[in-house]
């Protein structure tokens, strides 16, 4: 009874988090120690740092993975899946309405013109969370020199495939000249502990709905929706580093590579999200279910498009700190795995850069907008007020104006 009356508790300071937790994972941190190690103590202050650890070098989104390890440790798996759908369902849903209510709304001008300052300052976000993220990773020639890589191959390539190549590169080549020579022969036997028939399973599915997802013709109702959740699964694998990566990753694969939907839709989404508290993550509900409506389907598809965006992105993450958390003691000693998060860092940094400069370019910028970027730039780089208010601002901004 009293394990039960813990789990319930559990869950109401799950809820609280989840309509509290504004500014990115970082602030989310903190928001962390407060409702589960200061107030409650379901777990130490050491053992939350380590999970949020774990969380950064693994793909996938921070808070989440953060947020569902320690459920896993206070109540097990059933309690771990419970607090996954309470944080991300109420942002989820509310990107997915906005989604829907955007398709029935931006033909109207008022609409257009009331957002219409909106996209300064999300570029304005953009441009902060590449300045923050580089000032952190960029310290050697090799993290500029794997930043720049991937800014060119972004631009030139335009290809999907990119992102997860270019991270894999960058986080072999910074492994291999960063760790320690010694480093290579010790704790080899670490990884005989994996079952590696789950890793087949989990790399399995990504292949799986990529072959589905060709073979199956673009005229049948099911190809948009398995298409969708093969990219969303696909960049959940290999996105490191949360929402600041997620962002420019999406926006050129879905706006400059496929057209799923154009920059004015993106880019309002986006300036929504950053008013919501909750997971960075469930923007891709936004995206999935504007991408069902700009190809024909109805008000149910986008629902569907919405829990496809959430749950695509989300699983791989959830389901790997999940497999990792039982030997993640172990795991936290092998120096390789932790000198090749520079590399990583790096080509994540590459690509807000090119994100920025490919998101600039559709908008076009006119001396107010870029003031308007500038100082977004300077209130959240110089100041303590957060990206919703800036939100908001914008949004009055464009009403009264």
């Amino acid at each position: 009874m009293m394990f039960a009356a813990k789990r319930l508790l559990f869950l109401r300071q799950v809820l609280f988090f989840t309509f509290t937790a504004f500014g990115g994972a970082q602030a989310h941190m903190s928001l962390l120690l407060k409702y589960f190690v200061k107030d409650t103590k379901y777990i130490s202050e050491e053992d939350l740092l380590e999970l949020n650890a774990l969380a950064q070098v693994l793909p996938g989104p921070a808070s989440t993975q953060t947020l569902v390890g320690l459920a896993y440790k206070v109540g097990g798996l059933g309690l771990s899946l419970i607090t996954f759908l309470i944080w991300i369902l109420p942002s989820a849903a509310i990107m997915t309405f906005a989604a829907i209510s955007y398709g029935r709304l931006d033909h109207k001008h008022q609409f257009t013109d009331i957002m219409r300052y909106i996209e300064p300052v999300a570029l304005g976000i953009v441009a902060y969370g590449a300045y923050n993220l580089g000032k952190k990773v960029l310290r050697s020639q090799l993290s500029f020199f794997l930043a720049g890589s991937a800014v060119v191959a972004t631009l030139v390539l335009r290809n999907a495939y990119v992102f997860p190549i270019a991270i894999l590169i960058g986080g072999i080549i910074s492994s291999s000249i960063d760790t320690p020579r010694e480093e290579n022969e010790l704790r080899m036997g670490l990884f005989s502990n994996i079952n590696r028939n789950k890793l087949i399973y989990y790399f399995g599915v990504l292949l799986f709905l990529a072959l589905l997802g060709a073979i199956i013709n673009t005229t049948s109702p099911f190809s948009l929706p398995i298409r969708l959740f093969e990219n969303f699964y696909r960049n959940g694998i290999f996105i490191f580093g949360g929402g600041q990566v997620l962002v420019p990753l999406m926006f050129t694969e879905f706006v400059q590579m496929k057209h799923y939907l154009n920059a004015s839709e993106f880019i309002s989404g986006f300036a929504l999200q950053q008013a919501l508290p909750g997971p960075t993550f469930s923007f891709t509900s936004y995206l999935s279910a504007i991408s069902m409506k700009n190809f024909g389907y109805g008000v149910y598809g986008q629902f569907l498009g919405g829990l496809i965006g959430v749950l695509g992105i989300n699983l791989p993450g959830v389901i790997l700190v999940l497999f990792i958390v039982p030997f993640w003691d172990d795991l936290k000693k092998v120096n390789r795995i932790k000198y090749s998060l520079s590399g990583v860092n790096a080509v994540s940094v590459g690509f807000i850069i090119a994100a920025f400069m490919l998101l600039v370019k559709p908008i076009g910028l006119d001396l107010l907008s870029i003031v308007i970027m500038v100082i977004t730039f300077g209130i959240l780089n110089f100041t303590r007020v957060s990206a919703p208010i800036l939100i908001i601002a914008g949004i009055a901004l464009g009403y009264f104006l």
